[in-house]
Parts: C-alpha cells; structure tokens; sequence
C-alpha cells in the first residue's frame, strides 16, 4: 500500500492501481478496459499502460474514413468505446480509471467528473515540473485531432493541449480513458489518499479482443 499525507481533497479514499507493463495491441488495450469494468465494482481501479508497435484510436462516434488518412499508412487503428477525438499512442502515456455507481465521482454530471480527473492530471503534471493547467473554453479551431482542439476542462500548458479524455457511462459506473503528454508517475498519488498496487490475471477480456479487433467494429458499420 502507498499512502501520502493529504494536502487536499481527493477524488478517492482508495484505490487500486495496476501499472501495465506489457505493451499491448489496440483491441488487447480496449478490451482490458471493458472487461475490467466487472473487476471494479469493487472499488475504482486505475490502470497506466503502453501500446504494442504504432498504434492509433479513434473515437467511438469518429468514421473511420475521415482519420485514416491522416497518420502514415504504418500506423494501426482501433475504435475506442469512449468518445473523443484520434489519439496517436506514439507520442502519448495513457491511463484509465474504471468507477463504480457507489463511487461520489461516478454520481457526478459528466463535466463535472471531467473537470475533477484533470484536476489530478493537472496536479500529477505539476509535481513531474509541466507548468500547465486546465482550460475553460473549447477551442474555436475543428479538428479530428484530440490534442489539436482543447475543450473544456481539457490540461493546457506553453505548447498547447497536454491531456484529454474520453468517457462511457453506465448503470456500471463509468469508463474514463485518458491520454497526456507527459509522465504520469504521480497521477496516483493526485487521485487518492492511498493506493494499493493492483494485477489483473483473468482472462474474461480474451473474447473482447476479436470485437475490439473486427472491421466492423473500426469501421463501426
């Protein structure tokens, strides 16, 4: 267990947190965050991990048509079950938090809930040294692009967007999944008094991947 001293409010009295070692593919990523789901009615989990090879999501309401021109051809896709804008994993860290209906963050609006997690990513950046801070107005400028358009509560420093996020919700709880550009070592300490470090060995995601991995779920026909 880690425990700090509280100089603040938290958003949770505890935690569990798996740091993910194993670079994985795209629809592996994603069906791990779904099928945790179940796993956190327990408690919220946090869950920090890598992408196997070059890797890029996209949005759940995105079409495909329309971002897959706009990285090089190497570059893999997967529909993510979160809304939000394409993300390129090969420059960011990403992170999810999984929270359940009995947490007091998953019963926030969800502006609210958004503004609260990158409130700790805002915290976690400033103890790594990233002077930045969170934005109260959506860009002007339209994009595809999720770190080329700011919105509201989105993490903004010198050389513009830092982190955003996408969100599922549910009778489960909600789904948040986040990408920064940045290091994400004290995200734990900013979201919780104190953490327990967390493994997950089941295999219940394992027929969530051909989902995740299917043309018509990327092509979401």
């Amino acid at each position: 267990m880690r425990k700090r001293e509280c100089d603040g409010e938290v958003l949770f009295k505890e935690l569990r947190v798996w740091q993910d070692e194993v670079p994985r593919s795209g629809p592996e990523n994603m069906a791990l965050d779904e099928a945790l789901i179940a796993e956190a009615q327990n408690g919220p989990i946090l869950r920090l991990y890598q992408w196997e090879d070059q890797w890029a999501s996209l949005g759940y309401f995105q079409k495909f048509g329309e971002v897959r021109a706009s990285l090089d051809q190497e570059v893999k896709f997967v529909r993510r079950w979160t809304a939000g804008g394409l993300v390129d994993h090969r420059e960011d860290s990403t992170y999810t938090l999984i929270i359940p209906p009995q947490e007091k963050a998953a019963r926030l609006r969800a502006g609210e809930g958004y503004r609260e997690i990158h409130g700790a990513v805002v915290e976690a950046l400033r103890k790594a040294g990233v002077a930045c801070e969170l934005t109260k107005e959506c860009a002007e400028k339209e994009s595809i692009a999720c770190f080329e358009k700011p919105v509201r509560w989105d993490v903004v420093g010198a050389q513009g967007k830092l982190a955003g996020a996408g969100q599922r919700r549910g009778k489960w709880g909600v789904l948040h999944q986040g990408s920064v550009r940045g290091d994400l070592q004290f995200l734990a300490d900013s979201l919780t008094i104190h953490w327990d470090e967390f493994s997950w060995n089941s295999e219940g995601h394992h027929s969530l991947i051909e989902k995740y991995a299917s043309r018509d779920w990327l092509e979401k026909r």
